[in-house]
């Protein structure tokens, strides 16, 4: 990681069920690994989110204590910045981990036709229906797929990707789905803003500062709500707490999904509250919902207008962390056994495109 210019390693301890409490000792062994190898722990990604706490359910407040006390733990070793998401049972959501695109090369992709294929036909969720208007092209598509396409499809989206902390069995996937019966918009939001106001106070109190994570895709699946896909939902978010633990993850990959998101000016406003950027970008495809993991510096986000805008912020308030997000499987990484969307090669690429964007900006800034 030292050879690719990187300086800082984003991580967590992903071996600790959710709910669990991070301990100091297990904290500090990891701190340890990365400082022994010249690095610095720069943030964490992520700390889960219980599904009771998502829910509101009984006993939700022991686990937001729990998870406060682990973010009081880190911030006790010197991590202060916290990465965290409030989606409903699935993390970021994919019907490819393998999408071959023309000049060779494998991405991440959403594919709305096979999202709705899975959710009609497979799944068969009641109200499913009536959510995708693609009705016609999923049938299509489902009736031209072999039990191993269906069964690939199905593993792809539930059996835990790469930033999920669970995974689901068919059964179990309908069971979860069950306890956000009458959850909507409006209930999420109550349930983070509860979750936060009884976090944030000791959060607060050791200087360790939050940063949610987008929706991804930013819209509502699987009949469940998303909270973190809009400008509006950012004004929501922010007006739950002035504190400034209450802060954002801007995921450019995930706000740049929907052509009615407005990247820079949504940077703009929220900039005080940024505390981590993942750079990444994504394309919009033709089938509405529809896109796939871009190069970092050639899908529908302009990098270097959200680069600029970061520079100012962090001449303004200190250091902003970033890191390359996703990327390409290139060359040797199509043989090695990387886990999908984080490919050596390709995420080098993604690092030195950005950093000789950041170098270019800077130079310009100071001439």
């Amino acid at each position: 990681m030292r050879q690719t210019g990187a300086t800082g390693i984003v991580t967590a301890l992903h071996e600790v069920p959710n709910g669990a409490l991070w301990t100091i000792d297990d904290i500090q062994h990891r701190k340890d690994m990365i400082e022994a190898a010249g690095l610095t722990w720069e943030g964490v990604e992520s700390v889960p989110v219980h599904e009771d706490i998502k829910t509101g359910a009984p006993g939700w407040q022991v686990l937001a204590d729990t998870w406060a006390q682990s973010v009081v733990n880190l911030a006790q070793c010197g991590l202060a910045t916290v990465c965290y998401n409030f989606m409903p049972v699935l993390d970021w959501t994919r019907t490819d981990l393998n999408y071959e695109l023309p000049n060779g090369a494998r991405c991440l992709r959403f594919d709305n036709d096979a999202f709705a294929a899975f959710d009609i036909f497979i799944l068969k969720r009641p109200g499913a229906d009536d959510d995708h208007l693609n009705q016609a092209e999923a049938k299509a598509l489902f009736d031209d797929m072999d039990d191993a396409a269906k069964t690939r499809l199905t593993a792809t989206i539930l059996a835990g990707l790469p930033g999920a902390e669970e995974s689901y069995s068919i059964d179990q996937f309908r069971a979860q789905l069950a306890r956000y019966d009458g959850i909507g918009t409006q209930e999420l939001r109550a349930n983070l803003a509860a979750f936060l106001a009884r976090v944030l106070p000791v959060i607060e109190a050791v200087d360790a500062r939050l940063a949610i994570h987008p929706d991804d895709p930013p819209r509502p699946i699987f009949g469940l709500p998303r909270i973190v896909s809009t400008a509006e939902d950012l004004t929501v978010i922010a007006a739950m707490s002035g504190s400034p633990a209450n802060g954002f993850t801007f995921c450019t990959g995930s706000y740049g999904v929907r052509a009615d998101n407005d990247l820079p000016a949504m940077l703009q406003q929220i900039g005080d509250r940024v505390r981590f950027l993942h750079l990444r970008n994504t394309k919009r495809e033709a089938s509405p919902h529809s896109f796939h993991e871009a190069g970092h510096l050639t899908g529908d986000v302009d990098m270097a207008k959200i680069m600029a805008i970061a520079l100012q912020l962090a001449q303004a308030s200190g250091a902003l962390p970033f890191r390359p997000d996703h990327g390409h499987a290139l060359l040797q990484d199509q043989q090695s056994n990387s886990t999908p969307g984080y490919p050596l090669i390709g995420r080098l690429r993604g690092l030195a495109e950005l950093r000789g964007l950041l170098l270019g900006l800077q130079t310009g800034m100071s001439g």
